[in-house]
């Protein structure tokens, strides 16, 4: 019975690796234009989902109260959008002089400059425990 109780506890985990174990052993399923369509369903339908499911077990009083934390939210959206952009730009004109190549800093500069992803910040607050009512008011004023 040890077994199943570990099971039941890792499905997630169990699950992944089962996906991964199926991908390899038929790779067409998943591919643009297959079965599975991931140009529509991992691009809408997931993202979609994910933050529905998200937005489920979130509770309304709780997230009432963490909206109230205006000081947090304007710390977060100028570090996020101001500051670590700022503080990259001045790396990228350090890194100007030097013989890297001129694409590998326009990518740095074209990834310093978006927001981070938000479906994986709710997810990854909300399993280290942490207050997911804070990133996902956050998805709301990004």
């Amino acid at each position: 019975m040890r077994l199943l109780e570990r099971m039941r506890k890792e499905w997630f985990m169990i699950g992944i690796v089962l996906a991964i174990a199926g991908a390899k052993l038929e790779p067409s399923i998943g591919v643009n234009g297959g079965p599975l369509m991931p140009e529509i369903t991992v691009s809408y339908i997931a993202v979609a989902t994910i933050f529905f499911n998200s937005g489920l077990s979130l509770n309304t009083e709780e997230l009432t109260s963490a909206l109230v934390h205006i000081k947090l939210h304007l710390f977060i959206q100028i570090f996020t959008l101001a500051f670590f952009p700022a503080a990259i730009w001045l790396f990228l004109q350090l890194l100007s002089i030097t013989p890297i190549n001129e694409w590998l800093l326009k990518g740095l500069q074209t990834v310093g400059c978006m927001p981070p992803p938000v479906s994986s910040a709710v997810i990854l607050t909300k399993a280290v425990g942490g207050n997911e009512k804070l990133p996902t008011l956050l998805t709301m004023n990004l």
